[in-house]
C-alpha cells in the first residue's frame, strides 16, 4: 500500500490543531483557544492512554530486541500518564557508540519509533551499514502486523501550521508529529 503525503497530513491534523500555539492558558488573551483544550489535543491524549493500556506488546518486543541488541526503551514515561506522547520510541548501541564519550545518550546511531497515531514505523539510522535496521523493521512489522514505514521524502516535509513541544510553529515535520521530537535524537547517515 502506497503512503501519501496528503494520508499523512491528514492523520497529523487529526492530533494537532492547525495554527493554534502550544501555549499556556494564562499566556493567552481570554476567549482565544488553548491548544490543550482543542478536540485534536484529546485525540493525542486518548491515543497516548492507548499506547499505556497497549504497552506490554511493546515491551514483549522491547524484550526481544533487548536481547540481540544495546537498547534503550526511551517510552518508559509514556507509562506515567502525562500529556500524549505520539509514539513508543527507542534507540540501539552499537559497539562503536559505547567508548568512551562525554554523553553516552548523545552516541546512539539508531532510533525506532512505532506510532500510536497510524499505522507507521520509523528508523532513523545514524550508523555504517549492518543488519539492525532490517532485524528492527521485521520485529516491528511482526509486533505490528500493517504497519508500514513512513518514506523519508514524506517524513522530511514540514506540516507549517503545527506547533509542539519542542518545536515552534512551522518547524515540524511529520516525522516529528507522527514519532515525537524524539525523532531528531539520531543524525541520520
Amino acid at each position: 500500500m502506497m503512503t501519501t503525503l496528503s494520508e499523512l497530513l491528514d492523520v497529523v491534523y487529526r492530533f494537532y490543531p492547525r495554527g493554534v500555539r502550544k501555549t499556556m492558558r494564562m499566556y493567552v488573551p481570554p476567549n482565544e483557544p488553548v491548544y490543550d483544550d482543542t478536540e485534536e489535543h484529546r485525540h493525542l491524549v486518548k491515543a497516548a492512554n492507548r499506547g499505556r493500556a497497549e504497552y506490554p506488546t511493546r515491551k514483549a518486543m522491547i524484550r526481544r530486541l533487548r536481547n540481540r541488541f544495546r537498547l534503550q526503551d526511551e517510552s518508559l514515561h509514556l507509562l506515567a500518564g502525562g500529556g500524549g506522547d505520539p509514539a513508543y520510541s527507542a534507540r540501539i548501541y552499537r559497539p562503536k557508540d559505547l567508548e568512551p564519550v562525554p554523553s553516552l545518550s548523545s552516541r546512539a546511531s539508531l532510533s525506532f519509533h512505532v506510532s500510536l497515531l497510524g499505522p507507521y514505523y520509523g528508523i532513523r539510522d545514524g550508523g555504517e551499514p549492518d543488519e539492525i535496521p532490517a532485524a528492527v523493521a521485521e520485529e516491528i512489522e511482526a509486533t505490528y502486523p500493517g504497519y508500514r514505514p513512513i518514506p523519508p521524502e514524506l517524513g522530511n516535509e514540514v506540516v507549517p501550521d503545527v506547533d509542539m513541544d519542542g518545536v515552534s510553529m512551522g518547524q515540524a515535520t511529520i516525522d516529528m508529529c507522527l514519532f515525537s521530537v524524539v525523532w531528531t535524537w539520531v543524525d541520520p547517515a
